[in-house]
Formats: C-alpha cells, sequence, structure tokens
C-alpha cells in the first residue's frame, strides 16, 4: 500500500507563489507517474500536472506558464511550484502516484485571495 504525505498548502495573495510537495511511502515511486489533482468547492476534481518516471511533463491548460512540476527521485518526492496564483487556483489539491490504479494523498488547501 502506498501512503502519500503533501505538504506546502496555504494562504497567499494573488500574484504571490507556493511550493507543494508530496513525500511517497515507496521507494519505487521513481518509475510510477506522479502528479497533481484539484478540486474546489462545488466542483469537480480537476487534473493539474503529471510527470512520468521517464519525466515526461503534462499539464492542464490552465495552469501552463505559471506551474511547474518536477520530481526527486532519490527522495521519493514530487513538488508543484505554483507562481502568479489566482483566485481561481484556490482548491484542495491532492497528490497522486499511478500504479496499476490511483493512489491519493489527504490534500492540502490552497487559497488565493484577491
Amino acid at each position: 500500500q502506498v501512503q502519500l504525505v503533501e505538504s506546502g498548502g496555504g494562504v497567499v495573495q494573488a500574484g504571490e507563489s507556493l511550493r507543494l510537495s508530496c513525500a511517497a511511502s515507496d521507494t519505487t515511486a521513481s518509475i510510477n507517474s506522479m502528479g497533481w489533482f484539484r478540486q474546489a468547492p462545488g466542483k469537480q476534481r480537476e487534473f493539474v500536472a503529471t510527470t512520468t518516471g521517464g519525466g515526461f511533463t503534462n499539464y492542464a491548460d490552465s495552469v501552463k506558464g505559471r506551474f511547474t512540476i518536477s520530481r526527486d527521485n532519490a527522495k521519493n518526492t514530487v513538488y508543484l511550484q505554483m507562481n502568479n496564483l489566482q483566485p481561481d487556483d484556490t482548491a484542495v489539491y491532492y497528490c497522486y502516484l499511478y500504479r496499476l490504479r490511483h493512489y491519493w494523498g489527504q490534500g492540502t488547501q490552497v487559497t488565493v485571495s484577491s
């Protein structure tokens, strides 16, 4: 059973930055796709960014050019650098690891005030 622990959420003003971290308990996580989804109040969970074990990355159109996903395989950790945050980015951000199915973290709240 893979466990994912997220950190780095908080309250910021529009235009500011945050970096989220997600540490996986499994030492073989480096070969798996990992990434982030988010869920705003009253909305469905939506894709934000992903990175494969081979380093391929993909982003939702709404965050391209502002968010950067990266990973440190030695630490079994994936990061999400979020720049120029906007109020529409307010959501609970969930880390995932995909290995035959999605494993999810507990979520971390990001709140952006205007």
